[in-house]
């Protein structure tokens, strides 16, 4: 039996709604006390984190891993590397591969790789339709079985109604998680930005903020038929959170999820094209990122996430119109978040609420907590730590992020995995 004794450190406790000095004990991969005083067991590893943070690892819903398909983008051993570096102990990986994971076979493939490769907790979601096509629901219930934690067809809306009433329907028998992209997919076709003059003035296809909108009231008509339990993936705009606080005080069962870009960059930030900020869906207003903030702090959007897409340097070096969209996050996202608490906009206990606490109790995983009995996953961070950012030392195989060059504060020293050192710079 392993005894790790973690001394003057601030406990990040999301629970509690605490960052206080105090210590935790680990016994076998399991929390087993913590406070503000914890009595030295005897033959205890003792490790003195002389006032930094310990928190609970990150659990990060929405991950492109591009295995199958796509290797030469990201594997799993590459994106393990990144996230034990990131302070992300549990990677919920997309099915946006090439074949999608949409049958029990590609699902335990990804499994048994993840195994094999990754350094951290990796667990699947599977595609609501077969090939993400929106034509025909996948076995849910086989998936489920095969391990999958969360139906979606990530950015492929899915547009005969019909069949996501069915799929929703049926996924309610089950209690399994469906979450969905909101957007009304004809509207936001092509778009590369968001509209406004900024658009304009570059001359880039742009899509309105309303489309998200539109999206969100779309799915809330369905879940109200259906009373499925449902997960908005990405809400980027100020303009979706009215319909998403009535869904919410009208009892659905909806969460919702924004990502870690859209809360540290706007619409500006694309500047002179540069590909790198291209995401899906683009990056918004200054007053939408505001509002975003706000809703976080509210406990309106409940989870935040990296949205961890790889792309090569091809698909990216190319004009902005037709360049890929997304960005590497796992590795930049403890210090992008970071600066929403040296901005004073939210604090630790709120960030790691949305970024660990929420994720894993909307999956139904045991981790994402700082109590007795929970899993040790978790993240020792010094938040002042200055560094800039160069992108070639990225863990991840695809460099492609928006972060590179910037001046960011907070590194992490070391990530735990059931209570086993998985990242140490110590």
């Amino acid at each position: 039996m392993t005894t790790l004794l973690f001394t003057n450190v601030h406990l990040v406790n999301p629970e509690a709604g605490t960052a206080d000095l105090g210590s935790l004990l680990v016994t076998d991969g399991v929390i087993t006390a913590l406070g503000a005083e914890v009595a030295v067991p005897q033959g205890a590893e003792v490790i003195d984190g002389q006032g930094k943070y310990l928190a609970p690892g990150i659990v990060d819903i929405g991950v492109k891993v591009c295995e199958p398909g796509e290797r030469h983008k990201e594997s799993f051993g590459t994106a393990g590397q990144a996230a034990a570096a990131g302070g992300v102990t549990t990677i919920v990986t997309r099915p946006d591969t090439t074949p999608t994971i949409d049958n029990p076979e590609t699902l335990e493939f990804v499994t048994r790789r993840a195994q094999e490769a990754a350094p951290v907790n990796v667990v699947p979601m599977a595609a609501l339709t077969k090939d993400r096509a929106g034509r025909e629901m996948t076995e849910i219930g086989f998936l489920q079985d095969a391990g999958a934690v969360a139906f979606t067809d990530c950015d492929h809306v899915v547009t005969d109604t019909k069949v996501l009433t069915r799929a929703l329907s049926y996924a309610k028998s089950l209690d399994a998680l469906v979450m969905g992209h909101p957007q009304e997919p004809i509207l936001s076709k092509g778009a590369a930005v968001t509209s406004g003059k900024f658009a304009s003035l570059r001359g880039l296809p742009a899509v309105s903020a309303m489309a998200e909108r539109m999206g969100i009231d779309r799915d809330i008509a369905l879940l109200e038929m259906t009373g499925a339990k449902y997960h908005f993936d990405q809400i980027t705009t100020a303009r979706a959170l009215p319909a998403l606080e009535r869904a919410k005080a009208n009892g659905l069962d909806v969460t919702a999820g924004t990502s870690i870009h859209h809360l540290t960059l706007n619409e500006f930030d694309v500047a002179d094209y540069r590909t790198f900020f291209k995401v899906k869906p683009p990056l918004r207003a200054e007053d939408d990122r505001l509002a975003l903030v706000a809703a976080l702090r509210e406990g309106v959007i409940d989870v935040i996430s990296s949205f961890h897409t790889p792309q090569d340097e091809e698909s990216k070096r190319l004009p902005f119109e037709e360049a890929a969209s997304g960005a590497v996050g796992l590795e930049t996202f403890l210090p992008a978040v970071l600066r929403l608490y040296h901005s004073g906009d939210l604090t630790m206990p709120q960030l790691w609420r949305a970024m660990s606490l929420n994720p894993a109790a909307r999956l139904g995983l045991a981790t994402g907590r700082l109590a007795t009995g929970a899993p040790a996953d978790l993240v020792l961070f010094d938040p002042d730590a200055p560094f800039v950012l160069d992108r070639f030392k990225l863990r991840s195989k695809s460099k492609n992020t928006p972060f590179d060059g910037q001046r960011l504060q907070g590194k992490v020293l070391a990530t735990y995995v059931n209570g086993a050192p998985v990242f140490g710079e110590l």
